[in-house]
């Protein structure tokens, strides 16, 4: 039985790649940060699944800020394969907090990468890097081969935690990947960012629950592709027989406008009459376009995007509308007409 340590666990990424696994089989150990309150309803439903059978799922206790704790870790677990996902991912908080960004997003890799390195251990590393590194983009598509040049403290971060990555791959012989995945998105994708933002209150306005959605720069494009679909390019890059980089893409681009369009009239809305712009939520130095070019990814790990822009949409607005349906019956479903103005503190924080 292979054996998967992830960071990050608890996320979007996270729980795909773990459900992932443990249908192949693995045992999988996941870091959690320690907090008053549980936040592992992403993966609590792994241990009802009834399509795995076993379930070797098991949580440890730690920070990637804690290296000591990271080598105990490896040491313990022995790990075939380590998935870094953890990092402060949110492009636009990362203005707000570009120290602790570059700490969890930048020095967490070296970290693990120094305990992959003290330990001995002869594991596969996954580094989750992103299209946020091509920031102010050089070529289009961009590909491997395009220069990075970052336009946040996130994406700043991330390309120091890419050049890590090769570097302990070409000075120490370490098997360690990047995988630059552009944006990926799925209902578990976390409230904050622009397209669960955009959904959930599509679905929430429908249901009656609120009446405004609050955004920034509508203009800006974006390469969206299906979370679910991503974690198996991760996985089979750990499976080649040499370690490489790989972008991960769909190589279709859309506007936060299109999205917002798409959503919307699904659930057979005007967003004109919901939507305000508010400046805050603009980013100091904005990304205008990404769009990937995963053909390498094709040729040597036979992977490519199958869920399209507009069924990825409907998807989250199909699961957002059953959770506002939910939410209606908890607290008692009042039609929208008679609906006070409501604002979710959701939806006042700053988009992707």
């Amino acid at each position: 039985m292979k054996k998967a340590l992830i960071t990050g666990v608890t996320g979007q990424d996270g729980s795909y790649l773990a459900e992932l696994l443990l249908s192949k089989g693995y045992e999988v150990h996941g870091i959690i940060r320690r907090a008053s309150t549980f936040n592992t309803e992403r993966i609590d439903h792994l241990y009802q699944d009834p399509h795995i059978n076993g379930v070797q799922l098991f949580l440890h206790y730690g920070d990637i800020a804690d290296s000591t704790n990271l080598i105990k870790l490896l040491y313990r677990t022995q790990p075939d394969e380590i998935y870094h996902l953890a990092a402060q991912s949110h492009v636009r908080v990362s203005f707000d907090i570009p120290e602790y960004t570059g700490d969890v997003t930048g020095l967490g890799t070296i970290r693990i990468l120094e305990a992959i390195r003290e330990t001995g251990l002869k594991t596969k590393f996954y580094q989750a890097s992103s299209s946020e590194m091509y920031g102010k983009v050089q070529e289009v598509p961009q590909r491997e081969t395009t220069p990075f040049y970052p336009r946040s403290p996130y994406g700043a971060a991330k390309v120091y935690a890419y050049w890590l990555t090769v570097n302990y791959r070409e000075s120490y012989g370490l098997y360690a990947c990047n995988g630059i995945l552009f944006n990926h998105e799925s209902p578990r994708r976390g409230e904050t960012f622009v397209t669960r933002k955009i959904t959930r209150a599509a679905a929430r306005i429908k249901a009656g629950l609120e009446t405004k959605l609050f955004l920034g720069n509508l203009e800006a494009k974006r390469d969206w592709g299906y979370a679910k679909e991503y974690v198996e390019a991760m996985w089979l890059m750990l499976q080649q027989e040499q370690p490489d980089d790989y972008v991960i893409a769909t190589g279709e681009t859309h506007s936060v406008q299109e999205l917002l369009e798409e959503a919307f009239s699904y659930t057979g809305l005007d967003w004109h009459k919901h939507l305000e712009i508010d400046q805050r939520y603009y980013r100091p130095a904005e990304v205008d376009l990404l769009i990937g070019d995963a053909s390498k990814a094709g040729r040597k790990l036979g992977w490519a995007a199958k869920t399209k822009f507009k069924e990825l949409v409907r998807l989250m607005v199909d699961a957002d509308l059953e959770r506002a349906g939910k939410d209606a019956h908890m607290t008692g479903y009042i039609p929208k007409s008679q609906m006070p103005g409501k604002v979710s503190a959701v939806n006042k924080e700053p988009l992707r």
